[in-house]
């Protein structure tokens, strides 16, 4: 049963709270706890003007957010953690090896790759990681719902 969903990038200011906050969206009435956080967080920052603005548009509202950065125990209390890019599995794996089994790449179920960050990028950037954070978390919901 994944009741604690945590997500997982870098800064955590766009990608992760990007996905974090579509979870949000489309489980807000399942129960289900969905936080977000970063290997190397900005912390305390809110998040990315275009990627909050992109949810926005979306009809999501993001701007509570305030990047926090991951902890092993954090690791340890989800029960599904989500990352953007292989080499985060890689990290949080070191960071706390007996998490292993509940760590997973967001695309999994898409194409099964990373999620590149669009920080410091144009729009078009920001538009194309969102379009592929969008089809990851649709392609998730059915495992979340049902559990």
């Amino acid at each position: 049963m994944f009741k604690r969903i945590l997500v997982v990038c870098v800064g955590n200011i766009c990608r992760s709270p990007t996905a974090e906050y579509l979870f949000r969206h489309h489980l807000s009435s399942a129960g289900a706890s969905i936080e977000s956080a970063g290997l190397g967080a900005l912390v305390g920052k809110p998040m990315d003007a275009t990627a909050m603005q992109l949810l926005s548009e979306h009809g999501v509202d993001a701007s509570a957010h305030q990047a926090r950065q991951l902890t092993p125990a954090m690791l340890r209390e989800a029960d599904l953690v989500l990352a953007m890019e292989r080499d985060h599995v890689a990290s949080m794996m070191r960071m706390a090896p007996e998490a292993s089994g509940k760590v997973m790449l967001l695309d999994r179920w898409v194409r099964g790759g990373d999620v590149a960050d669009p920080y410091r990028q144009s729009r078009e950037a920001f538009e194309h990681v969102y379009e592929m954070i969008e089809r990851a978390v649709s392609a998730w919901l059915p495992y979340l719902r049902s559990s």
